[in-house]
């Protein structure tokens, strides 16, 4: 890199603020440094509407003193400063009740090939020769406002962010752990609203994001969230009851995401799981297989550590129904007994079945009949019991293909009863999103008006 984002100086700062900690009396320490750059150009209807330039930094340090633990943040990267704030981190430390699950992980687990932090490919060189005006002109190059309009719908506002980032992390422990992570990340993401001859407006979101500019599909955005809006005229209420379910991979994390959450050790400790004492036994179909694909080089989202230092690896979280593993960071292995893994899933990813190859038209067309949904409109969900209730937005099916819109419909039921009931997994998932979630279809679900 041409340009260091954290600097050695700020690297050697957060070495001296743990040698400094262990010298005023702690155990044990973690320091964490870490610097993010943003610079961003929103346009409203074709124009500069806004540039913003970010940044932000901060040395947090976990301190281990007397069997009793304790975190602390600055933003002041001075060596001047550095003893004052430890004397007070540390004596706030020896305040707090002791805990003797706390405790740094394992040497023998921790990461030892994030020596540069870009060994994932995650880092675009060019982000180094970007400009104030290659910024503007990107954003403005992309809009398609006042080019386009149709017989039925106006196009009444196009509200769209560009915006180019770093990320440098830089992990430190007193048991010789020394790891970093730096990546580039550069997105456009773009609101089309629309106006039919009635008066009723519709807007629909795109956006597109990746850690190399080259690869940024900037110019298809405005057009694909203009064909989502207009896709939306004219909705239609639709009868309840039960029906199958497909749901687009831009949204279909919502339910898995539920999942992932249950299989967290905080949420074991705490009997707040739907997935208690599931792990090693097969509570879903055998057509779910999700795996954490954490190091794939050049995919955001890809990490090498956890927060704690720990190494990541490929491994399967639920393997053809069977739960493999739970999430479970160092403090939380002592407080259930459970193994330490990883604190969470990195990069998650929903594997196709039955067959590889499958689309959104697919599997709509596998289903025949049903609803698509592309949006879900709030609701909730219970992370105990595994009940929840969307509102959604989308549209009905029949045949295998897309009939109408619908509107003001609620999808509910329980998370262990949808998956019982998978008909498909795509093979769809977009690389920009953090989770690889493809279009997935279920039967026998409720919808309500």
């Amino acid at each position: 890199m041409g340009n260091e984002i954290l600097t050695r100086e700020e690297r050697d700062l957060a070495l001296k603020c743990m040698e400094l900690a262990l010298a005023k009396g702690a155990e044990k320490v973690r320091v964490t440094a870490y610097k993010s750059i943003m610079d961003l150009v929103g346009t409203l209807n074709g124009e500069v509407d806004k540039v913003t330039h970010c940044l932000d930094r901060s040395l947090s340090v976990s301190l281990f003193v007397d069997g009793r633990y304790g975190t602390f943040s600055t933003n002041r990267f001075e060596e001047k400063g550095l003893d004052a704030f430890l004397d007070q981190a540390v004596s706030l430390t020896r305040m707090l009740a002791p805990d003797p699950c706390r405790d740094l992980p394992d040497p023998e687990r921790t990461a030892k090939d994030a020596v540069t932090g870009t060994e994932l490919n995650l880092y675009d060189d060019y982000y180094e020769r970007m400009t104030p005006e290659l910024r503007l002109r990107l954003a403005l190059d992309a809009s398609i406002f006042g080019k386009r309009n149709g017989e039925r719908w106006t196009l009444v506002s196009e509200e769209a962010e560009y915006s180019d980032s770093v990320f440098d992390t830089f992990l430190v422990d007193s048991q010789g752990l020394r790891c970093r992570h730096i990546e580039t990340a550069f997105e456009y993401g773009v609101e089309m609203t629309i106006i039919d001859r009635k008066g009723n407006k519709y807007s629909k979101y795109w956006w597109d994001g990746t850690p190399m500019l080259k690869d940024l599909d900037i110019n298809a955005c405005c057009p694909k969230a203009l064909d989502l809006a207009v896709e939306m005229l004219d909705p239609k209420r639709h009868r309840n009851g039960r029906t199958n379910l497909v749901i687009d991979t831009e949204c279909a994390s919502k339910v898995v995401s539920p999942l992932l959450r249950a299989l967290n050790a905080y949420a074991i400790q705490q009997n707040n799981s739907f997935l208690m004492d599931s792990a090693g036994k097969q509570v879903f179909p055998e057509g779910l297989t999700i795996l954490d694909c954490c190091r794939n080089p050049g995919e955001t989202g890809s990490r090498y550590f956890d927060t704690e230092g720990v190494a990541t690896r490929p491994m399967p979280i639920i393997d053809k129904g069977t739960v493999c593993q739970y999430f479970v960071n160092t403090y939380m292995a002592g407080k259930t007994g459970l193994a330490p893994t990883i604190e969470d899933a990195i990069r998650p990813k929903v594997l196709p079945w039955p067959r590889k190859g499958l689309g959104r038209k697919e599997i709509l067309e596998l289903c025949g009949e049903g609803i698509l949904v592309t949006g879900f409109n709030g609701g909730n969900s219970n992370s105990a019991t595994g009940n929840f209730s969307y509102g959604i937005e989308g549209f009905a099916f029949k045949d295998g293909r897309i009939t109408h819109p619908i509107r003001d419909m609620v999808v509910t039921g329980n998370f262990l009863d949808l998956w019982s009931h998978l008909i498909a997994c795509g093979d769809d998932a977009r690389v920009c999103l953090s989770k690889l979630v493809p279009t997935l279809a279920f039967s026998q679900v409720d919808f309500s008006a």
